[in-house]
């Protein structure tokens, strides 16, 4: 499903569609409420973390799923990435595969039923925080600290999948940051669940010595945060004359490319774009596109690294 954000889901501030719309959240409201009641499956014979998020899209789920996969690795846990199977979202599924290992299925018992028959020892969802079939050992809520909560509403109102007082009931949390004060975010999560872990998560580029900087670039996307890719580049002193913005896990098609590579030529610029993005250009694009390939660094990885080994696999 091809979606288009709107606007007004990250005003700092309600506008007056977002109020029209707040009638409109209360069957979320009722079927977060019911799924709260319903019994779930805790498997014994793997260890299952879920890495999701409540605000929709673009918060980093998928780097912080590899990411974990590679921590676990080092501390020798036999671990794969599982992920419920979209058609729409086949560049996440090839992408962790270029990068991971991973299962996926129809649903996501399936995939726990298959990770289990091929001996793996722990199960790392990409996405499932709202799945209330499946009791995980862990769970972890992504957010980005530019966009944080939006303007704060549930669904069709806003960009929150549950209220933020769901946090109660997560492990941790993952907070990407560029250069803000992140301290007022820090206390609001503190607030609502004393106990819960941070960890502070930024982006590093591991390609940059492929660039000249001093040339201008074009940036195409369709991921549901071009924001903060924007932000990494330009932190990281690229020249930016234009962008161009897709809907999250758009198809492209060679009449988009070929429009990009003109935009491109007219404005004397090289084109750069996500990983994601250039799994599904590269049947058209000719080593004319570049992606920007990117590590996600954890401020404070030796204390995940306790965090997991204690949470998984010592008694306490």
């Amino acid at each position: 499903m091809k979606f288009n954000k709107p606007k007004f889901w990250d005003y700092k501030k309600q506008n007056l569609i977002s109020y029209l719309l707040l009638p409109f959240t209360f069957p979320l409201i009722l079927n977060n409420f019911l799924l709260s009641k319903k019994s779930k499956k805790k498997y014994e014979n793997i260890k299952t973390i879920c890495v999701g998020n409540i605000y929709l899209g673009g918060t980093g789920k998928t780097p912080t799923s590899i990411k974990l996969k590679q921590i676990l690795d080092d501390l020798n846990i036999n671990s794969v990435i599982g992920k419920k199977f979209y058609s729409a979202q086949l560049d996440e599924k090839i992408l962790i595969e270029k990068k991971s290992k991973l299962i996926s299925g129809k649903n996501r018992l399936e995939i726990i039923k298959l990770a289990i028959k091929n001996n793996y020892d722990c199960l790392i969802f990409d996405d499932g925080l709202q799945d209330k079939n499946i009791k995980y050992d862990l769970e972890f809520v992504c957010f980005d600290a530019a966009k944080w909560l939006g303007n704060g509403n549930l669904i069709p109102s806003g960009p929150l999948r549950e209220k933020i007082s769901s946090l109660k009931k997560y492990d941790a949390v993952f907070l990407k940051k560029d250069r803000e004060d992140v301290n007022s975010i820090l206390e609001i999560i503190k607030n609502i669940n004393p106990k819960i872990k941070i960890f502070n998560t930024s982006y590093k580029i591991t390609n940059i010595n492929k660039f000249d900087l001093s040339k201008d670039y074009l940036i195409v996307s369709g991921i549901g945060n071009p924001e903060s890719f924007k932000n990494i580049l330009l932190n990281n002193k690229f020249k930016i004359i234009d962008e161009i913005i897709f809907p999250d896990h758009y198809e492209y098609k060679k009449r988009d490319i070929d429009i990009i590579k003109q935009h491109a030529k007219d404005n004397k610029a090289e084109i750069i774009t996500t990983e994601k993005d250039y799994v599904k250009m590269i049947e058209f694009e000719n080593n004319l596109i570049e992606p920007i390939e990117i590590d996600l660094e954890i401020e404070n990885k030796i204390e995940l690294n306790s965090f997991l080994k204690l949470k998984l696999y010592e008694k306490h």
